[in-house]
């Protein structure tokens, strides 16, 4: 299991370095999973990864 610290940075690389890649809100979603159930950060970049996603759809 990752620490919070290791998952948010593993999240902003992986959006910075593969954008909106096949396949790269999948793993944002397996990064999000390593979070406890009830940890803001988790709940933060959820809902990010949510924003993302309408964003990217809405093209």
């Amino acid at each position: 299991m990752l620490t919070e610290a290791q998952v948010e940075r593993s999240f902003r690389k992986l959006l910075n370095d593969e954008g909106f890649a096949v396949g790269t809100f999948d793993k944002a979603d397996d990064l999000l999973d390593d979070l406890r159930p009830e940890s803001p950060l988790r709940h933060r970049l959820g809902a990010e990864l949510d924003e993302l996603r309408e964003l990217h759809t809405a093209e």
